[in-house]
């Protein structure tokens, strides 16, 4: 059963699928059978229907309703009754033309050589995941820079995206800088512009230490670098590191700063299996924002864990109820001194969309990094490929409103469509540089412009996620790739 909005089990594979559990499987259920009477009142072929704004809006409509039923109404999506049938109605609030920079995306190198690696971890999993049944003869090749193109760029109103990495060794990375390279000069002969940005992965903990210190400087001298990509939950032999650590962390940091590519994006939050989950939280990052202002930290995931259900912040959360989450961020930000709007940024991919599911976490979890990290330092992203095109996500996004009762109860900003705005993607232009009138002045001729008006008429989404949607997925997927590097 294919929907618009995608409310399932999909993890990126850094988390254990989350069953979606019987209120929410009605849920889908009643939206499929209500997008089939939907589309039997309009005329038109239930396919076309689901392409279109008015199955989304059906989708998200059944949503509210079930989570209304729960009593979950912290937060809601935006829906026009007459969106249900009419575009132009449904368009009102789940179209936009806002810029839209996707700040964590994926992409797999089918014809690299980790696939002949020792451990041969991710070729297995990508094999076995039902996704990789798109049709072509290699099953991995449906998660290639051609199908990423078309699942982020074609599928979406996405405009840029910033390609990142999986944590793994060197020699079991599904994605070299040359094949990041390529999808980077495939994108740029479409257009003429730099609608990718490259990050470099860096292990600083991996040994040899120096090794990986001098590897940044062997990229950034080769590569067109908008950020270093690190993991501090992620490590040999389970354990991690923190970014204020004087032997692993203020190294990997001077050497950026040395090297003049301030931004690092860090996996936050999100725990791996088999690693020591206290360096995924952010504990350390007020604290290397402090010693770095000149450093821009990214990051991903913004602390979220799928085991924390966000409520409102409370400072004593660790002493009192071990809360952890996105609290971490916020209570480090404190304890340190780093105000909001500030060179901390906190990353949506994987949260939004494991957010969606339920709106009044939703609503305390943006609501708190609007307060705290800031309304300027908020960037969208989606973790896709993994979760197919992300449209589903940006139409959810468009539509989502915190319920004026909890905003006012716990201080939050309105999600105002200046502040999504900024969200989707005027934050991110500002930390890259990217001169966003140009950018869009050209879209207007440029090829992947023209050619998405076009395949807008024909369009042939694929509403299909991409990574591990049961724990055997997963666990096969932890079995193959293991726990860390060793």
């Amino acid at each position: 059963m294919s929907l618009p909005v995608k409310i399932d089990s999909t993890s990126n594979g850094e988390y254990a699928p989350r069953p979606i559990g019987a209120t929410l499987r009605r849920a889908n259920e009643l939206a499929a059978a209500r997008i089939t009477e939907h589309a039997r009142r309009t005329g038109r072929s239930r396919r076309g229907f689901l392409a279109g704004l008015c199955g989304a809006a059906t989708t998200l409509w059944t949503l509210n309703q079930a989570f209304a039923a729960r009593g979950n109404t912290g937060g809601f999506f935006t829906i026009l009754r007459e969106g249900l049938f009419e575009s132009e109605a449904a368009a009102q609030t789940l179209a936009g033309a806002e810029f839209i920079i996707d700040a964590q995306t994926h992409l797999v190198e089918p014809n690299g050589p980790w696939r002949t690696g020792v451990s041969r971890g991710w070729e297995a999993t990508l094999r076995s995941w039902p996704q990789g049944a798109c049709g072509e003869a290699d099953p991995v090749a449906c998660y290639s820079a051609d199908h990423f193109l078309k699942e982020v760029f074609l599928d979406s109103d996405t405009a840029v995206g910033v390609l990142s990495f999986v944590p793994s060794p060197p020699q079991d990375n599904p994605l070299s800088m040359a094949e990041a390279m390529r999808a980077r000069e495939l994108v740029a002969r479409l257009d003429g512009t730099d609608r990718l940005l490259l990050q470099f992965k860096v292990m600083p903990n991996y040994p040899p230490f120096a090794a990986q210190l001098d590897a940044m400087d062997a990229a950034a001298a080769a590569w067109p670098v908008a950020a270093w990509k690190a993991y501090t939950g992620y490590g040999p032999g389970g354990r991690g590191w923190r970014l204020d650590d004087p032997r692993i962390g203020i190294p990997f940091l001077e050497r950026a700063r040395k090297l003049g590519v301030r931004t690092i994006c860090i996996h936050k939050g999100l725990p791996f299996g088999g690693q020591d989950p206290a360096f995924a939280t952010c504990d350390d990052v007020g604290p290397a924002a402090k010693l770095f202002p000149d450093i821009n930290f990214v990051l991903y995931h913004s602390g979220y864990e799928t085991a924390v259900r966000e409520q409102a912040y409370e400072p004593l959360g660790d002493a009192r109820t071990n809360r952890r989450g996105i609290d971490t961020l916020v209570r480090s930000l404190q304890a340190a001194g780093v105000p909001p709007n500030r060179n901390v940024y906190a990353e949506l991919g994987s949260t939004w969309r494991n957010l969606m599911r339920d709106p009044t976490a939703a609503a305390h979890a943006l609501g708190k990094l609007l307060t705290y990290v800031g309304e300027d330092n908020v960037l969208w992203g989606t973790d896709s490929i993994w979760y197919g095109s992300p449209q589903d996500q940006i139409q959810a996004f468009r539509a989502f409103e915190i319920a004026p009762a909890l905003a006012e109860l716990n201080r939050y900003p309105q999600l105002t469509a200046e502040r999504k705005a900024k969200v989707f993607g005027l934050n991110a232009a500002r930390l890259w540089s990217i001169d966003v009138a140009a950018m869009q002045k050209r879209a207007e001729s440029d090829v992947i412009g023209v050619s998405k008006h076009a395949y807008a008429e024909t369009r042939a989404p694929s509403f299909e996620t991409y990574g591990p949607r049961t724990p055997a997925e997963f666990a096969r997927l932890r079995r193959m790739t293991g726990p860390g590097p060793d």
